[in-house]
Order: C-alpha cells, then structure tokens, then sequence
C-alpha cells in the first residue's frame, strides 16, 4: 500500500493525515501537530535529530508500544 501511496502521490502537492508516521516517514515535510497547535515541523531525519514530540511518537510505534496501548484502549471501549 505504501509503495502505491508513493506511486499515486510523486510530483504532487499533497496533505496527509497520519497516525500511523510510517505513512509519512517519506514526506518532504512534516507537520506535527498537538491539540490543533503546530509543534514541531521538518523532515523525518530533521525531527527524531530533536528529540521532540514526533521522535517519541516514532520510537514508541517503532517499538511496538502505542500500537499495543492503542489496542487495549480499542478492546475496553466494545
């Protein structure tokens, strides 16, 4: 699906909202946002350099770790 996504998207301007930031990983620029305020911006390489917000998103979906807390939230709500 990535690899389709990047196909479908090469030469153009595009706006994509992502949790899951392997989505985005390849994106000229990032934008990270918390509750609607802009608070980081830059590459991929540029954010995990500054050790900010996105670099500890990307690291705890590296890991596995938000996707499994994700999961757990997910079951308890049915």
């Amino acid at each position: 699906i990535q690899d389709a996504l990047e196909k479908l998207l090469q030469g153009r301007t595009s706006l994509i909202v992502a949790h899951r930031l392997s989505t985005i990983k390849n994106a000229d620029k990032i934008i990270v946002l918390h509750k609607g305020i802009v608070i980081e911006e830059g590459t991929h390489q540029q954010l995990l350099r500054k050790k900010g917000h996105y670099s500890h998103l990307y690291r705890l979906q590296s890991e596995g770790l938000l996707g499994q807390a994700q999961d757990k939230r997910d079951d308890s709500s049915h």
